[in-house]
């Protein structure tokens, strides 16, 4: 039985696109993002990018005069659900904005035996179909669904 653990951080104005929703694992990143892969091709979704926002920051940290190591692992899952982005656009083209859907997946070198896997969190209103969405994948990909 693989233990976890659960934060969950909702900005008191989410609008204000500064929510954030977050689960903590004891599982490795490996196994945290199989599950996230899965979980996304699951809901019938296809995965459009990842980004590799932590090799990046590694990367370029001596450059820019750095000596703080911030993730040991950290990708960003970009991806889009047709059905529902249409649904959420048609009731308010501006929704744009919040398309592609990013579900990020992250181990902190300060904590490694931590892998966080979040999103965002979306306005109230029609956006809140695309949270549960994001939130149902995310659960899953740890096994709490």
């Amino acid at each position: 039985m693989t233990k976890w653990f659960v934060t969950l951080i909702i900005g008191a104005t989410p609008a204000l696109a500064d929510g954030l929703v977050h689960y903590d694992t004891p599982q490795s990143f490996d196994d945290v993002i199989f599950g996230l892969e899965s979980a996304i091709i699951d809901a019938g979704l296809v995965v459009d990018h990842v980004s590799h926002p932590g090799d990046m920051l590694e990367r370029t940290r001596a450059d820019v005069g750095s000596d703080v190591i911030l993730f040991d692992h950290a990708d960003v899952y970009s991806f889009c659900s047709a059905a529902l982005s249409r649904d959420v656009m048609e009731t308010d083209p501006l929704n744009i904005m919040f398309c592609p859907y990013d579900i990020f997946v992250m181990v902190r070198h300060d904590t490694p035996d931590v892998t966080t896997i979040g999103f965002r969190a979306f306005p109230d209103g029609e956006m809140q179909k695309i949270q549960t969405l994001l939130d149902g994948i995310a659960r899953t990909a740890i096994g709490m669904d």
